[in-house]
């Protein structure tokens, strides 16, 4: 079919959506991702000349280049719509080069979202590819490639092959460790609460110690709570104070990448490269029915919490028709983008607020509707009015000694209507009323119970903690944080422990060389002052040049000094404890690529080697024979089988526990649930209470 324009975007998905758009004049093609970059081979940057890199075409691209080149030759006019980011800006700087297309031509697409409107706004409006954000991506792809090159070269010749070190992923995993090692140092220290049930007429409610005559007490050790429990001869207690408030309740902001990746995790239990997968599917189109392809939400690498005024007008619209005026704030709630923020566009929103989730589920899969409904939910919310609770404070008082009761409750549900931001600790947060109560009441004590506590070691990161606190150091961008927790697990840095990031010997074997000969690397606010210069280069205050020679002077000393101090270091393979099936020679265990293994100490002349598996104490329920032993599926995930595999095919994603269910005879499994675990039986028939 002939055409006249050619568009050129990164993925088939997108160009399906917008051919649909454009009409038959266009012909819509995708480079899939990136055509041009770095050698793998080797550094691919002359440091002697201006930093001046050298671009090779991807291997295995060879035909996509033949066939654009081909297409760009049929059409009057190229136009390179890629993603609207710097990483974007760079991919079409590297198509212009290929196709000989002029850099001053106005050739240059870019939109927020994949809709009709703003892909036909975008057009009539081309711009020339900007320079500035090309240097910005080119010297963040330049400083990456002198880091990585140039350290990881001394990982393989000092402690082991297939190690690399990265600008963003080795502050990463530094501020893992460093919490790794507070945890270590953590002393715990007691401390104990005094809880008190009481009551008025028949209405229950709790109280929490205080103080005694009116002064705040702590409660460090046993002796001081009998302190407490000496003055207490009796169970009447006055109400000695009452305050009751109205409080307001802002709903959260629209997401931003790190927003969205931090929710997802608490909310849908997704990993962060789930949720930036899914978040590129609704972004780049989805089958609507009769509608045909819609992209349903605006870019989705972002770090702005800023909305457009025509989604905030529709979004007050739909709030009024749908929850009534009372809840909506008219497009009047502001927004205010972290400190560092680029503000290249808009927040994570739907691209039309009247897309509701139960109006397209039937054409979603399960993951895109969750995610979907997260993203919508938190649109809507941000643009309704604040919740109101009622709050009371009582202060209930018995021969001096104070107890304080307090309790909340939902007075209007605002933003609560629909959508209430998740915690880190999983808790949900729920209405405590306490009973009618004035000033010279009395109430019964039902019973006092003191409580003995430890404090508890800080708590390691997880995926959304981790992100969260990249973020708020400044270190990376939005476009950085899925792949750098993906390389540090990869490379075997950490581990997922109960999905809490665990570093393994080899991760603090690489932190402690890089802490030491190259300290600015994984200095935080160095990093952070680093993606000021980035930002800077974008916006056209500095010449990438300079900022990167401004990192290598220093850099290359550092490496130098590097190469002549640091000793060959032996990860010594430790005994197993038992002899090789096969030759008889004592077997190992070693530190590989993916972790620990058994392997023959008589290698190479026999190469016999085991995983490492981990036994839960429990024969297998199905042949009565084997171990149920701890497995990872390919993604990761934790399950059990039997240790007589391929014999035994017994599997469960839930732990066997080793009893029979009392009902019918079958096995019993463990299960996760709210609050903590619960004993089931593997066919539903019974459960046991949950333990907390």
């Amino acid at each position: 079919m002939a055409y006249k324009y050619l568009v050129i975007v990164e993925s088939p998905a997108k160009a399906k959506t917008i051919e649909k758009y454009l009409g038959r004049n266009y012909k819509v093609v995708a480079s899939v991702g990136h055509i041009r970059d770095l050698p793998k081979s080797k550094m691919g940057i002359d440091i002697e000349n201006n930093y001046e890199p050298h671009y090779i075409s991807i291997r295995g691209k060879g035909d996509v280049i033949k066939s654009l080149k081909a297409a760009a030759k049929k059409a009057e006019k190229v136009y390179l719509a890629a993603d609207p980011d710097r990483e974007g800006e760079a991919i079409a700087w590297h198509l212009a080069f290929l196709l000989g297309l002029d850099l001053e031509d106005k050739n240059r697409v870019v939109f927020n979202e994949i809709t009709k409107e703003a892909v036909k706004a975008a057009f009539k409006e081309p711009r020339s590819i900007n320079l500035d954000l090309v240097d910005a991506q080119q010297a963040r792809r330049i400083l990456d490639r002198l880091v990585g090159y140039s350290i990881s070269p001394i990982l393989w010749r000092k402690v082991k092959k297939g190690l690399s070190a990265g600008r963003v992923q080795s502050v990463a995993l530094k501020i893992i460790i460093d919490r790794e090692n507070d945890i270590r140092k953590f002393k715990p220290e007691e401390y104990w609460s005094i809880d008190g049930n009481f009551q008025k007429a028949k209405k229950k409610f709790k109280a929490n110690f205080w103080g005694l005559d009116g002064k705040k007490k702590k409660l460090p050790d046993a002796k001081s709570v009998k302190e407490v429990t000496d003055r207490i001869n009796g169970k009447d207690y006055q109400v000695t104070k009452v305050e009751k408030k109205e409080r307001k309740r802002n709903p959260a902001l629209p997401f931003t990448t790190s927003s969205l990746q931090q929710e997802a995790a608490r909310k849908l239990n997704f990993r962060t490269r789930k949720t930036m997968m899914v978040a590129q599917q609704l972004y780049e189109g989805i089958a609507l029915g009769k509608q045909g392809t819609v992209g349903l939400i605006t870019y989705m690498r972002t770090d702005s919490t800023r909305i457009a005024d025509s989604a905030k007008a529709e979004t007050a619209e739909y709030i009024e028709k749908n929850y009534g005026p009372e809840f909506s704030a008219h497009g009047t709630r502001k927004t205010k983008n972290a400190q560092g923020a680029q503000d290249a566009h808009e927040a994570i929103r739907p691209s039309s607020v009247l897309r509701s989730p139960d109006e397209i589920k039937q054409y979603l899969d399960k993951d895109q509707l969750k995610l979907y409904t997260l993203i919508w939910s938190r649109l809507v919310a941000s643009q309704m009015t604040p919740a109101v609770l009622d709050t009371m404070k009582v202060t209930l008082e018995h021969n001096g000694v104070v107890f304080i009761a307090n309790g909340s409750k939902v007075k209007f549900k605002g933003f609560m209507q629909v959508y209430v931001e998740g915690r880190d600790d999983g808790k949900e947060e729920k209405d405590n009323i306490l009973p009618d109560l004035a000033v010279g009441d009395e109430v019964k004590a039902v019973d006092i119970e003191p409580k003995q506590h430890f404090t508890q070691p800080p708590a390691r990161f997880s995926e959304a903690t981790l992100i969260r606190a990249l973020e708020e150091n400044g270190v990376g961008r939005p476009s950085t944080y899925a792949p750098t927790l993906e390389t540090i697990q990869r490379r075997y840095y950490v581990k997922l422990t109960n999905k809490r990031f665990e570093p393994t010997e080899l991760g603090e074997i690489v932190n402690s060389l890089i802490v030491e000969f190259f300290p600015q690397i994984v200095d935080v606010h160095f990093t952070a002052s680093m993606e000021g210069d980035l930002d800077n280069i974008g916006e056209g205050k500095e010449k990438w040049v300079q900022v990167v020679d401004r990192f290598y002077q220093p850099f290359e000393k550092e490496l130098t000094n590097a190469e002549e101090k640091i000793e060959k270091i032996q990860i010594k393979d430790e005994p197993a404890g038992f002899d090789c099936e096969l030759c008889g020679h004592p077997m190992v265990i070693k530190l590989g690529r993916y972790g620990k293994f058994y392997a023959c100490s008589n290698f190479p002349d026999c190469r016999n080697t085991k995983a490492i598996v981990k036994e839960i104490g429990v024969t297998c329920p199905i042949c009565n024979e084997g171990q149920v032993i701890e497995r990872k599926s390919k993604k990761n995930r934790i399950f059990y089988g039997c240790s007589r595999y391929p014999d035994c095919d017994f599997t469960s994603w839930d732990k066997p526990v080793g009893r029979p269910c009392p009902k019918c005879g079958k096995y019993l499994v463990e299960k996760k649930v709210k609050g903590g675990k619960q004993v089931v039986c593997i066919d539903g028939d019974y459960e046991e209470d949950v333990q907390k």
